[in-house]
Parts: structure tokens; C-alpha cells; sequence
């Protein structure tokens, strides 16, 4: 019988190691030059202000993009560390952890945050000075930016993937949905097994990034504008909107993904993700394992504390 994955289990691939968030914990592992795997272990913790809007729907989406990304950081942080360590170079302490967490998490919200808005805006301007003479403003000129959108991201993409570094990242981030979807299907977590699946998945955030152009297309359609910075203003406006829409729709289509007939709403994702995806090497599988059945062992300590308190 097919196990169900828990709705908050999630994966990302970080340098040189792959990271799983599950309810009460996330868990970061790498290789190590010895071939051991090291772990990062760390607590997820809840604030009250932030759970009920976490419930919220629209809004439960930024909320839970800006908290992925802070926490993304913090383990892309140890990961670093641990490869500079590992290729030799010199690593300084910081002053403090909880400065350095602190700082990292601070980083990891506006490196997000600075993204999307270059995403946005620049095709904008695109639009506005390449093709504002030939394409009238309203839906047209905002079909004209959610394709400069597209070429921006995909050539963005595509740009990076030929740095080795990115192509090994690459290959973690196929190898935590290859965990994910083995997982999903109930079978035996072992590297032979896990290699069999497939490298896309439906609830990526690769899937996510192509999902805020249609949405945004769609959203920027109903407001109309009288000048260019009208129209700039909207898009920053609008972004929290487009990015809480798109969290649903991201939800939505994997909920479809089993309806023969809707099923092809989720392929726009999964089409990215064969750019930001690559077959992994056993090894890399095997870290993915690893990370994944200590956060399950975690998770599990931790309900068995809190029932063991009750």
C-alpha cells in the first residue's frame, strides 16, 4: 500500500548536500571527503503571530516563501561552510551563532525578496522601451512582459546551469525528488529502488517560479494603468498578491496531478524542471536518503516526546 507524504515535507538541494523540512524539524546532510555524512539539525520553530497565517489561504503562501527561504539559508550557510572547509579554504567564526543566524536568515529573505522584484520589474521596462511602440498598453504590453519574463528566467537558468557547481546542485535537487517521489510510492528507501524514479516533481519550487508569470498575466490584466510608473507601482503592489495566488495554484495542480485530464496543468513546472533538475550519481542519492530518514527519525522523536508529555 502507497504511503501518503506528509503535506509539510518538503526537500531542498543545497551545495554539495540536500536538505528536508519536515513538521517539527529540518535536516540538512552532506558528504564529507572521508565519504561520511555530516548532519545539520535544526528545530522549526513556530511563532505565534506566524501561525494563523499560515492558515490563511493566498496569504499562507508569502508567508511560508519568506519563512522556506530563511530557513534555506541558514542550512545553505552550513553547507558552505563545510565545503570551503572541505576545498581547504580558511572559514571564520562568526562573532556569535545567533548573530550569524541571524545575519544568514536576514540575507536569505532579502536575496529572495531582491529577486522577485528584479523578475518583475525588469520586464516591465523591457516591455515598456523595446516594445511600446508597436504593442498598446493593457493586455497586450502585459503578455509582452510575461514573455520577456519567461526568456529572462529561462536564460537565467539555462546560464547557470553550465557552472559545474550548479550542475552538481542540480543533480541533489534531482536526487531529493527522486526520495520524495519513492517515497510517496511506498517503496524500500534504497539507492537502487530511489534511482528508478523520476527527477520531476509536482510540488517543486521550480514549478512555482513559472507558475507567478501566468498568474501574474492574469492578475496584472485586471488593473489597468496610465503611465509607466502606474504601472510599476501595481506590479509591487500586486507581487504579494501573484506570489500568494500562485502558492495555491502550485497546491491545486498537485492535488490534480492523478486526474488524467487535468493533470497537464501542472506541465509548465515540470518542463522547468528538466532544466533545473539533472540524474544524480548513487552517491548524491544516497545523501538524499540519509537527509530524509533523519528528519523522519526526528519527527517521529519529537511526536513521541510530546505524547510521552501529555
Amino acid at each position: 500500500m502507497a504511503q501518503q507524504i506528509v503535506p509539510s515535507y518538503g526537500g531542498q538541494a543545497v551545495i554539495e548536500g540536500v536538505m528536508f523540512g519536515g513538521k517539527s524539524m529540518t535536516v540538512t546532510a552532506i558528504r564529507k571527503k572521508n565519504q561520511e555524512i555530516e548532519y545539520f539539525e535544526a528545530p522549526r520553530t513556530e511563532y505565534k503571530w506566524i501561525t494563523p497565517l499560515k492558515k490563511i489561504p493566498f496569504l499562507r503562501g508569502v508567508v511560508g516563501l519568506i519563512e522556506s527561504a530563511a530557513n534555506g539559508a541558514k542550512h545553505l550557510n552550513f553547507a558552505s561552510e563545510r565545503y570551503n572547509s572541505e576545498s581547504g579554504e580558511e572559514v571564520t567564526e562568526s562573532p556569535s551563532r545567533l548573530t550569524m543566524i541571524l545575519g544568514v536568515t536576514l540575507v536569505g529573505v532579502l536575496s529572495f525578496l531582491f529577486g522577485k522584484f528584479v523578475f518583475t520589474l525588469v520586464p516591465v521596462f523591457l516591455a515598456e522601451f523595446l516594445l511600446g511602440k508597436w504593442v498598446p498598453d493593457g493586455v497586450p504590453q502585459t503578455l509582452a512582459e510575461g514573455g520577456f519574463k519567461i526568456i529572462l528566467l529561462l536564460g537565467y537558468i539555462t546560464a547557470i546551469a553550465k557552472a559545474p557547481i550548479i550542475k552538481r546542485l542540480f543533480q541533489y535537487h534531482g536526487a531529493e525528488h527522486k526520495v520524495i517521489n519513492a517515497f510517496e510510492s511506498g517503496v524500500e528507501l534504497t539507492v537502487a529502488n530511489v534511482q528508478k524514479f523520476s527527477t520531476l516533481h509536482y510540488r517543486c519550487g521550480s514549478s512555482f517560479l513559472i507558475f507567478t508569470v501566468f498568474v501574474g498575466v492574469v492578475i496584472y490584466s485586471l488593473f489597468p494603468y496610465d503611465s509607466l510608473t502606474e504601472r510599476v507601482i501595481q506590479r509591487i503592489v500586486l507581487l504579494p498578491v501573484v506570489m500568494g495566488v500562485s502558492y495555491e495554484v502550485l497546491q491545486w495542480t498537485n492535488k490534480l496531478r492523478d486526474t488524467p485530464v487535468l493533470r497537464f496543468l501542472g506541465y509548465p513546472g515540470l518542463w522547468l524542471q528538466k532544466i533545473t533538475t539533472r540524474e544524480p550519481e548513487d552517491h548524491q542519492v544516497e545523501v538524499a536518503i540519509a537527509s530524509f530518514l533523519k528528519m523522519r527519525e526526528l519527527d517521529q522523536q519529537q511526536v513521541q516526546e510530546r505524547m510521552a508529555a501529555n
